[in-house]
């Protein structure tokens, strides 16, 4: 329902030609803050005058600073997309104008229009969210936190509490209707305690960085293509609870919606590429709580829908659909509490035999989700040199002393991610059988199940897969594969797997060998 207060100027935006002579139609889109005009090649965003336990929007000022700070905030990751903020004018005569020469009465945001075709989520569904799309999102989310402003705080564990506290409230208003008690009360006390028990690292966090001022809405509705480039936009600017968060959170909301979408391959991709740019390896002791918190969030909207509460235009209005969903949530918050034990695996092999894809394709098969953490040995190498990922390394970078500070380096990670409760794979080599040897004892130090697996393909199919890379963090070519082939690798205990054919092909022998096979 619109306000009585906004009534004329909502009658005064739908009208095409309050926005020009060019514009005969206006499409518009309700939300339960915001009331959008798409005209034309642009998207006017007026803010309601609402009261909801989250905002306050009933003062005109308070609309304003709003509109003010979402064009600040959203131009950090969609500069192309905010132009400006409007003024809605009474003019003299009465009539309403945009930024007019009258007193304004509110104000609007100002959005250039974009294809709907190109939001993520639409992508997903007509199966164009690749993989190469994927890790380009990542790189804007790195960058887009790496920029964030740092807020300071001494009571990240109090905040989170007091989240997952809020979610509970929430979630009790639909029950039994929509949400089982058992099953909230039983969710809410295990997040609480999950949150007790990471408390120091929470508040740690807090202390040195890692809580910044984020998108806050963090999903594939809100991510768009943008002159073909990965763009977020509506982040929230109403309410620091949201927002002012750590940046593993906003990066959950992501995974947690990848994963519910049935992609856990993609939230996989997603995740160690943030990592691999920013390897924030100690706060994956975390994600199961976090991801958690999100789906948590979404199950009590989606409850609150159910139980008739006004939502978005063209949002699902049936109530066994509704309730369908906000149970899928619940039960997955509840999953995500009880993730797999941690395991390490390594792969090695010749270059070009296709380790690091047989990374990927396993990585989210194992562990806790979206699953295992990836530590690349050519990545940890770059790392130590200070450069980025994808930039190539001159001949000092493959000194043997560079070597062994890189696997040192790599043993180390896996090690991290393994004691914050994180599977992890280890891909690299591993030609020598002292580096082979090394991997297993952290494993065994660890007190985790091990598996090794050595990639074999021919070389022909070998140097086809070298010379047809872009974008790739190995800087091997043909003359690094012979020099690794005139090396005798020792004794061979890890499992062979022939790579040389197709990919599914390989990975199911992979995966019969690591007891995930059918």
């Amino acid at each position: 329902m619109i306000p009585d207060c906004q009534r004329d100027i909502v009658s005064f935006l739908a009208r095409p030609e309050s926005h020009g002579p060019t514009v005969s139609r206006v499409d518009q889109v309700h939300t339960h803050i915001s009331a959008l005009f798409l005209a034309g090649d642009r998207v006017l965003k007026l803010k309601r005058a609402v009261v909801l336990p989250f905002v306050d929007f009933t003062a005109p000022e308070t609309r304003h600073r709003a509109c003010e700070a979402e064009v600040a905030l959203n131009r950090r990751g969609a500069p192309g997309l905010y132009r400006g903020v409007r003024a809605v004018t009474r003019e003299a005569e009465g009539h309403l104008a945009l930024d007019g020469s009258g007193e304004p009465v509110d104000w609007v945001v100002e959005m250039a229009r974009f294809d709907e075709q190109s939001l993520f989520s639409r992508l997903l569904a007509r199966g164009e969210l690749t993989r190469q799309r994927a890790t380009a999102l990542a790189r804007v989310i790195v960058d887009y936190h790496a920029a964030a402003e740092r807020v300071p705080v001494d009571d990240q564990a109090a905040r989170v509490i007091a989240v997952a506290r809020e979610n509970r409230s929430s979630m009790r208003a639909s029950v039994p209707a929509v949400l089982p008690s058992d099953q909230v009360e039983g969710w809410s006390a295990r997040m609480v305690a999950e949150v007790n028990r990471l408390a120091p690292l929470l508040d740690r966090r807090g202390r040195e960085g890692r809580v910044r001022r984020c998108h806050g809405d963090l999903h594939l509705r809100n991510i768009c293509l943008w002159e073909d480039h990965p763009t977020l936009f509506d982040a929230i600017e109403f309410n620091d609870a949201f927002s002012v968060i750590d940046t593993l959170y906003d990066l959950a909301f992501l995974l947690m919606d990848l994963d519910q979408r049935g992609v856990r391959r993609l939230a996989s991709v997603v995740m160690n590429h943030v990592m691999e740019h920013d390897p924030d390896v100690e706060g994956l002791a975390l994600l199961p709580a976090y991801l958690s918190m999100r789906a948590g969030v979404r199950a009590h909207v989606c409850a609150t829908m159910a139980m008739g509460a006004e939502g978005p235009v063209g949002a699902p209005t049936d109530f066994h659909e509704l309730r369908r969903r906000a149970l899928a949530y619940l039960d997955r918050a509840l999953g995500y509490l009880a993730p797999a034990p941690p395991r390490l695996v390594a792969i090695g092999g010749l270059s070009g035999s296709g380790k690091s894809r047989m990374a990927r394709e396993v990585a989210p098969l194992i562990g806790a989700a979206p699953g295992a953490l990836v530590s690349r040995s050519d990545v940890v190498r770059k790392r130590l040199m200070g450069v980025r990922p994808y930039e190539r390394l001159g001949a000092d970078g493959y000194r043997p002393e560079m070597t062994q500070r890189t696997y040192r380096a790599m043993l180390d990670e896996v090690r991290a991610a393994l004691r914050q409760g994180h599977a992890a794979i280890a891909d690299g080599v591993f030609l020598r059988p002292e580096e082979r040897a090394a991997v297993e004892a952290v494993a065994r130090e660890e007190g985790v199940p091990f598996h090794g697996l050595w990639l074999e393909a021919d070389p022909e199919v070998a140097l086809r897969r070298i010379a047809g890379r872009r974008e790739n963090a190995s800087d091997a070519t043909a003359a690094v594969r012979d020099a690794q082939q005139s090396v005798d690798p020792g004794p061979m205990t890890w499992h062979r797997v022939n790579s040389s054919g197709p990919r599914q092909e390989s990975l199911a022998q992979a995966l019969a060998l690591l007891g995930l096979g059918p």
